[in-house]
C-alpha cells in the first residue's frame, strides 16, 4: 500500500489554488515620500497585496521624493529598461555648507561664507556641467568597489579609490535663487549623482554646497503626473490596484529593440 501523499488531493483537471496576487503583472508609478528607502516601498507593496515578485526601476535616496517605478510579477523583467533610462529632477542646492554625503542627511564637515555668490555665477557653473562630464561616485553611495558598497567603507572611515564614469547632462537650469538656496531643474543620464554635482558647484564657487532636497519628475517615458501616492495605494484593494497598472505591452517593443508602433 502506497504511503499517503503529503500534497493535497484534487480532481484531475481541476486548477491548483493560487494566490490572487500571482496573476498580477504590470508597472506601477509611485510618488515616493521622503523618509522610506526604495526597498521599503517595495516591501510595503509586497506585504499589502501579497505579491511574490516586486521590484523597482531605479532607486531614490531616502531623503528624495517623487517618481519611483515599481515592477510587479512578470514586469520585473523590465528592470533593465527603466534602470537605463534618462531621468529628470527638481532640486534645491544649499550654499555654504559641505556634508560628507553631499546631501542634507550627511554630517557637516565645513561651513563657509556664501554671500559673494551671484545668480550669474551659479548659472555659469551649471552651464559648465552641461554635456558629457566625468563624475566620481561619492564615498557615501551604494556604488561598489571590489564588491563592497562604498558607504560600508565610509562607515569604517576608509576612503576608497573610485573610477570616474561618463555621464551626460542634457539640461541644468537655475529656476530660483534666494541665497543661500538655489532651486534647479536637471535632466540627465542614468547613474548621475545630483548631490555630487551640487558639491562640485559649491567647491567651484569657493563656499561649498550640498543637495538640500530632490524630487524625481521623470524616468524614461514615465512622468510624475502618472504617479500615485503611497497613502492612496495602501488604501486600495487588489482589484483597484490592478486597474491602475500600466500593462507590460507598452514597454515590450522598446525592450526588444524595436521602434514604438504608431505615429511619432
Amino acid at each position: 500500500m502506497n504511503p499517503p501523499s503529503p500534497y493535497p488531493s484534487r480532481r484531475f483537471g481541476a486548477p491548483l489554488s493560487r494566490n490572487p496576487g500571482d496573476s498580477v503583472d504590470g508597472v506601477l508609478v509611485v510618488d515616493k515620500p521622503s523618509g522610506p528607502t526604495s526597498h521599503d516601498i517595495v516591501a510595503m507593496i509586497r506585504r499589502k497585496f501579497d505579491f511574490r515578485k516586486v521590484g523597482h526601476g531605479g532607486t531614490l535616496d531616502p531623503q528624495a521624493t517623487g517618481l519611483l517605478v515599481i515592477l510587479i510579477g512578470r514586469a520585473t523583467k523590465l528592470s533593465g529598461h527603466f534602470l537605463g533610462s534618462d531621468k529628470a529632477y527638481e532640486g534645491v542646492m544649499r550654499l555654504g555648507v559641505t556634508t560628507d554625503s553631499h546631501d542634507a542627511d550627511g554630517k557637516i564637515v565645513k561651513e563657509a561664507d556664501f554671500s559673494h555668490v551671484t545668480r550669474e555665477q551659479l548659472e555659469a557653473e551649471m552651464r559648465k556641467m552641461t554635456g558629457d562630464i566625468l563624475q566620481t561616485p561619492p564615498m557615501v553611495s551604494a556604488a561598489k568597489v571590489d564588491g563592497v558598497p562604498l558607504y560600508k567603507s565610509a562607515r569604517r572611515g576608509q576612503t576608497v579609490e573610485r573610477k570616474a564614469k561618463l555621464i551626460h547632462i542634457y539640461e541644468f537650469t537655475l529656476k530660483g535663487f534666494a541665497s543661500p538656496c538655489a532651486e534647479f531643474f536637471i535632466r540627465c543620464t542614468k547613474g548621475t549623482y545630483v548631490r555630487t554635482l551640487c558639491a562640485d558647484i559649491g567647491d567651484a564657487l569657493g563656499c561649498g554646497a550640498h543637495l538640500q532636497a530632490l524630487r524625481r519628475t521623470e524616468s524614461g517615458a514615465m512622468k510624475i503626473q502618472d504617479a500615485l501616492g503611497m497613502d492612496a495605494i495602501m488604501a486600495m484593494t487588489l482589484e483597484e490596484l490592478r486597474g491602475k497598472l500600466i500593462p507590460m505591452t507598452r514597454f515590450m517593443a522598446a525592450l526588444a529593440g524595436f521602434p514604438p508602433s504608431g505615429p511619432a
